[in-house]
């Protein structure tokens, strides 16, 4: 990887006319605040290098352009920078449309060190944790899950993905017929304790 690389000035060059500009001094703040920080092109935005880690990366859409920390929900400096980003989203300075709409230089800098320090410190991004929300059952498939107590005892029984996995492919049919056919299966499926992608598990 580059101090500087030619990927991300291609990037840049090719970004809508409005986004250059901001894309440039971000680039700039980042080199200044982070001397070490090495570009790279990831998930098709550039983004800056830490000592092997991610630390943020900025990029450019049609209408807004964004800079994103790598450690966004870890970071208490972007409490104190006003936003339009939701805590969860990866771009971290929500939608800038020009220069005015960025936090000062100092507010900047003060967040990329931050950053720094926290990847000094081996903090790692937290995986958000898997759902637990079950979703709900159709009433028609409860009423034929209903008339068949064994496969109903099955069903409930049976893991959340389990279920989760025969409700979508139920509800995802796009006819009628399609869906009843495939109540059928899933019921027979059910009934043998065979989860919806039975076929290709692992024996």
């Amino acid at each position: 990887m580059e101090k500087h690389s030619i990927n991300v000035d291609e990037y840049i060059e090719k970004s809508p006319d409005f986004a250059k500009p901001i894309l440039h001094y971000l680039r700039e703040i980042i080199h200044e605040a982070c001397p070490d920080a090495e570009e790279a092109i990831k998930w098709k935005f550039p983004t800056f290098m830490y000592k092997g880690k991610i630390l943020c990366s900025i990029t450019a859409f049609k209408q807004y352009c964004s800079m994103g920390f790598w450690l966004h929900q870890e970071m208490k400096t972007l409490q104190e920078i006003e936003t339009t980003a939701e805590k969860s989203s990866m771009f971290s300075l929500g939608k800038i449309t020009r220069l005015e709409d960025l936090p000062s230089p100092t507010q900047l800098k003060r967040a990329i060190k931050e950053a720094m320090e926290l990847t000094d410190m081996g903090v790692k991004m937290k995986k958000a944790p898997p759902s637990k929300i079950e979703m709900e059952v159709p009433d028609y498939f409860q009423s034929a899950l209903n008339a068949r107590p064994k496969t109903l005892e099955i069903f409930k029984k049976a893991s959340p993905s389990f279920r989760k996995e025969y409700i979508s492919w139920i509800t995802e049919a796009k006819t009628e017929a399609t869906r009843n056919k495939r109540m059928e299966q899933a019921l027979e499926w059910i009934a043998e304790g065979k989860g919806r992608n039975w076929k290709y598990e692992r024996k």
